[in-house]
């Protein structure tokens, strides 16, 4: 796996997170998922990748951002992991993200692109239910735009990892398109990530782990 870590500039964001909420880093061709983009593409110019296997996830802003390039660029990546994030739309402008991380309004209630019949782009959704930074109904919204329709399978019984509840929508040959994990007690860290790290929870499930198995289920379309 070759992986890609982007780092915000403080100039272009005070907190180095990624302008999610800024309408002009929402859309193809522009700001920042214009240069995310370009970074998939050099390093897909540079090594010998497969242009079929190609993700992106990110946590809280940067799983905004991941939801974002999957509705901007389903022609890119193959599959998209948000951890902690938003939905694509869920603000314009830093007072309306304000009101969207404490759950206060609906994301936007247009699908993307490819649901209705094309081709929409698996994903795979963390969210803790304890929250507080970005609420847990936000969890819900990305769900909800990526095709929503969810079964929940278990909710497993493992004091060591956590306890959760796993939803997932499957396509007609019974391979999973869409999955949600509610991560029960967990606030707003990586579940499972190391206890080294910041904004990470040993205690809950790899969510890590668990992108990766997803990912590699899924390979985008031949053009």
């Amino acid at each position: 796996c070759f992986v890609a870590y982007p780092e915000q500039p403080i100039a272009a964001n005070v907190s180095r997170c990624w302008n999610w909420f800024k309408g002009g880093d929402q859309q193809r061709g522009m700001g920042e998922p214009a240069l995310i983009a370009g970074i998939t593409r050099q390093i897909m110019a540079d090594y010998a990748i497969d242009p079929r296997r190609i993700y992106v996830a990110g946590l809280s802003a940067g799983g905004a951002a991941a939801a974002i390039m999957g509705e901007a660029y389903p022609d890119l990546y193959a599959g998209v992991g948000v951890h902690s994030g938003l939905a694509c739309g869920a603000a314009r402008d830093l007072p309306s993200a304000l009101a969207a991380m404490r759950g206060d309004t609906p994301a936007r209630s247009s699908k993307p692109a490819g649901l209705d019949g094309g081709h929409a782009v698996p994903t795979i959704v963390f969210h803790g239910d304890r929250d507080t930074t970005v609420h847990p109904r936000n969890g819900a919204q990305i769900v909800a735009r990526a095709g929503g329709d969810v079964q929940v399978l278990s909710e497993p019984q493992a004091p060591s990892r956590g306890r959760f509840t796993r939803s997932v929508r499957r396509d007609a040959s019974g391979r999973s398109v869409l999955e949600w994990w509610e991560i029960h007690g967990a606030g707003h860290a990586w579940s499972g990530g190391s206890s080294a790290g910041s904004f990470t929870d040993p205690s809950g499930p790899d969510a890590t782990r668990e992108m990766l198995r997803f990912f590699l289920e899924h390979a985008r379309p031949a053009d």
